[in-house]
C-alpha cells in the first residue's frame, strides 16, 4: 500500500495554528503544507501510513472544532499528487491542457488524485486557494482522449459534492500560454 495523504481545511488561521500542531503530534506523519489560503483559510496536509494520517487528522478535526470546513483522507495517493501540490513539477506539453477548478481545496487534491488514477496524464499543479478568493485548480496535461477522461472522472467523483466549478480541455495550448501557467 502507498502513502495516505490527509488534508484539513479550516475557515480561521489561528486555530489552522493549533490543529496542525494537534495533528503532527498526535501520530507520526510527515507535514507537506500547513498555510493560510483564501478567504481567510488555512489548509494542513500530512502523509504517511493510513493508521496514522487517520489518527493525525481526527486529532486535527476535534481540535479545529465549528471551524473544520472540509477534510479527507486519500489512503494510497497517486505519488504524482504530492510534487503537483508542492510545485516541484514541470513536465513537457502532451497534446492538450485540462484546467479542472474547484469550490475548495480538498475537491482540487482529490480531483488530481482521481484524474491520475483514472486516465494517463501528467500534474502541471494542484494550487490550493492562494490568492483565489478560496478556489483551488488543478492543471493536467495528457493526449487529448486521455485528458478528456481525467475530466470526466473529476466530474463523476466530485458531482455529488458540488464542489467542481469548472472543467476546461485546450485540445492545443499554445506554447506561450503554457509556458505563462508553469
Amino acid at each position: 500500500m502507498g502513502t495516505a495523504i490527509g488534508s484539513l481545511e479550516l475557515n480561521s488561521i489561528a486555530t489552522g495554528v493549533i490543529a496542525g500542531d494537534a495533528m503532527l503530534k498526535a501520530a507520526d506523519v510527515s507535514l507537506i503544507m500547513a498555510q493560510p489560503t483564501c478567504p481567510g483559510k488555512f489548509i494542513i496536509l500530512v502523509a504517511g501510513d493510513t493508521a496514522s494520517v487517520e489518527s493525525s487528522v481526527k486529532a486535527g478535526a476535534a481540535e479545529g472544532g465549528e471551524h473544520v470546513v472540509d477534510y479527507t483522507i486519500i489512503p494510497s495517493i497517486d505519488p504524482e499528487v504530492i510534487p503537483a501540490i508542492t510545485r516541484s513539477t514541470a513536465p513537457e506539453q502532451k497534446e492538450a491542457v485540462a484546467v479542472a477548478e474547484t469550490f475548495s481545496l480538498t475537491a482540487a487534491i482529490l480531483a488530481a488524485d482521481y484524474a491520475v488514477k483514472s486516465s494517463l496524464i501528467d500534474l502541471i499543479e494542484v494550487r490550493l486557494g492562494r490568492g483565489l478568493g478560496g478556489k483551488s485548480f488543478v492543471i493536467m496535461t495528457g493526449a487529448v482522449a486521455d485528458v478528456r477522461s481525467a475530466a470526466d472522472s473529476i466530474r463523476s467523483e466530485l458531482k455529488k459534492s458540488g464542489m467542481v466549478l469548472n472543467i476546461v480541455i485546450v485540445p492545443h495550448l499554445h506554447e506561450d500560454m503554457y509556458q505563462a501557467i508553469l
